[in-house]
């Protein structure tokens, strides 16, 4: 996932040390200097001892993606294809890039899980152009407030009824964000650019790269400050500091349903936000 670290109010990173405390995130090593120092081809005996030293972020990112999926989709399948763009990984990092293995191996295997739900079409065309229409219209409210847009301001923009307007919003929650699936999806097949190299290569020099990655990184933290103070506080404690849609609850007082409707509403006004950019990287690269 693209996540600009933008600077956010410094009682929400208070407030997040000591959630730290609390709630402890998956801690693995990097093996970069271990494995890819000599820059050498890695064997087939190192690819096999890496692939079985990264298991459990395999099993974690499968179980993150899993919470937010229906039932019938099987965190197992999820992990077969995490190992898949984990070799994946393995034969394609470049030491040079100044990346550590660890965050492209993540960045791999979230890939692969995600390109595994698209070719599952899990999500019913219908909510995808619900959510579609949701995120327009959040767009459309709040350049024309200057704010952030109410939940009845939007289910009235929308012909809704409260009931309805928050039906609409349990059913697109599993729709999800800005992956690296949605940028994917975005860039002409043609292109043969890794869109890794968008996010996270510190050593690219390509100007209109940078440009397009500055500016994504740029309107992120911009639209993610202008969030309403809750909303962004679930924000930041699911994306920055890893914790489920249920710690955050018990953090906030909340119901799990309840936070899960404030991070559908701050992903759709995020949406809003990014879409234009996205658009413009979409014609930079075709």
């Amino acid at each position: 996932m693209l996540m600009a670290a933008p600077n956010l109010d410094e009682s929400i990173f208070s407030t997040n040390k000591k959630i730290r405390a609390k709630f402890s995130k998956i801690t693995l090593k990097d093996y970069t200097n271990i494995f890819f120092s000599e820059g050498k081809p890695i064997t087939r005996e190192r690819r096999n001892e890496l692939i079985l030293k990264y298991q459990p972020l395999i099993r974690y990112v499968a179980g993150k993606l899993a919470m937010r999926l229906p039932p019938n989709v099987s965190p197992d399948d999820l992990m077969i294809s995490g190992v898949i763009g984990l070799m994946d990984a393995i034969e394609k990092f470049d030491p040079t890039k100044k990346i550590r293995f660890k965050t492209y191996a993540e960045f791999r295997i979230r890939g692969a899980m995600l390109d595994e739900l698209r070719s599952l079409d899990w999500v019913p065309r219908s909510i995808r152009k619900k959510s579609t229409e949701l995120a327009k219209t959040y767009q459309r409210l709040e350049k024309e407030f200057g704010r952030p847009a109410e939940d009845r301001e939007v289910a009235e923009a929308m012909g809704l009824s409260m009931e309805k307007f928050y039906k609409l919003l349990d059913k697109t929650k599993n729709i999800t964000f800005l992956d690296i699936d949605m940028i994917r999806r975005k860039m002409p097949e043609k292109n043969n650019k890794d869109p890794f190299e968008l996010v996270a290569g510190d050593s690219e020099t390509d100007p209109s790269i940078i440009l397009n990655k500055n500016e994504v990184k740029r309107i992120l933290a911009e639209a993610i400050i202008a969030l309403p103070e809750k909303e962004k506080l679930v924000v930041s404690l699911y994306y920055y500091e890893d914790l489920t849609m249920r710690e955050i609850g018990e953090i906030m007082g909340y119901t799990e349903s309840r936070i899960s409707q404030m991070h559908t509403k701050a992903m759709l006004r995020l949406r809003g936000h990014l879409n234009p950019v996205m658009e413009e990287i979409t014609h930079n690269f075709a």
